[in-house]
């Protein structure tokens, strides 16, 4: 650990002087969010962008599947507990289990997997955009900067994909035997409640992109300040100060925007739940009506457990993938 002088401007010069400071260390996957690496991005790096995709998109994938059990009983939580029902983590996963066995504990991991190939190339796609329109490369970039590209890159993905997120909140949420696959589920909804269905939850999808990006990067930056006023190196953006750093900003991320992630998934279960109000509003005034306050952090414990072993997870993998792929560090 380094000592350093305790003065603001001494601080200030040291975090504009690092190129780090320009761009966010960012983890693979937290089990929520996926992101392009930093690395992808820089124009110096001579390494094939392919390689840093596909190391993230198969990061990305053992990550999910290694915490799938998670990430259904959080959907579960969200759409089933209710005061008359309280459900907790294990209560959940009991309940998942008795009616499918263990397998269902990983129903609908495929469509989360299978979205990550679109989701990656399309946000790595609109952050190189943005940084060749808008982003000065040859200085620190603004806050604005950062929270433009990176909202824009989240909104454009986000809206591709997301019919993908709507058959992944019904494959999840299914009952044993309700649909054969992938396509049977697509179909049947696209029957009975037409093409707007693949679109349910899109409006707070998109309202979630402003809190979650402010708040990720405010306390990132936050952090970087507390970390060098504390001493410690900063100059290597690989180190695990760096990853703590990312891993906590991209979870109170989460934190601030899950209300409106808990009614995107309740307003994509509309078929699902008998009687459920499918405009956001009405899914807003049922949950505080029914349930508080506490109602809009239903099944915000297994989002918040499930965020260290995805990290962990995917930047092992990732690490492991440029090897393999002889990815020059």
């Amino acid at each position: 650990m380094e000592t350093h002088p305790r003065d603001p401007k001494s601080y200030a010069q040291r975090l504009e002087a690092h190129p780090y400071h320009q761009e966010k260390q960012q983890v693979l996957d937290t089990g929520e969010q996926l992101m392009v690496p930093v690395e992808v991005l820089r124009e110096t790096n001579q390494a094939a962008w392919w390689k840093f995709l596909v190391s993230g998109a198969v990061a990305g994938a053992v990550s999910r599947t290694g915490t799938a059990p998670l990430d259904r009983a959080k959907v579960f939580m969200q759409v089933y507990a209710s005061k008359t029902n309280i459900m907790n983590l294990l209560g959940g996963m009991r309940s998942m289990i008795q009616e499918g066995g263990i397998r269902s504990l990983w129903r609908g991991n495929g469509i989360n997997v299978l979205k990550i190939a679109p989701e990656y190339a399309i946000k790595f796609s609109v952050f190189e955009q943005c940084k060749t329109s808008f982003c000065n490369q040859n200085t620190s970039q603004p806050f604005h900067e950062r929270i433009l590209a990176s909202s824009l890159a989240v909104a454009i993905s986000q809206t591709l994909i997301n019919p993908m997120e709507v058959l992944k909140t019904r494959l999840m949420l299914r009952r044993t035997g309700q649909y054969k696959g992938l396509l049977d589920c697509a179909f049947q909804i696209l029957e009975r409640e037409g093409t707007r269905a693949f679109y349910r939850g899109y409006l707070p999808n998109m309202m979630g992109i402003v809190p979650y990006a402010c708040t990720d990067l405010t306390v990132y930056e936050s952090l970087r300040w507390v970390w060098l006023y504390l001493g410690f190196d900063a100059e290597n953006p690989s180190g695990m100060v760096s990853l703590l750093s990312a891993t906590l900003s991209s979870t109170c991320g989460q934190v601030a925007s899950y209300p409106l992630t808990l009614v995107r998934t309740r307003m994509q279960a509309q078929d699902t739940v008998e009687g459920s109000n499918p405009t956001m509003r009405g899914v807003f005034g049922k949950i505080l009506a029914q349930q508080g306050m506490p109602g809009l952090y239903r099944g915000v414990t297994p989002t918040l457990l499930k965020v260290l072993p995805a990290v962990g997870i995917s930047y092992v993998v990732y690490e492991a993938m440029k090897s393999a792929l002889g990815v020059a560090k």
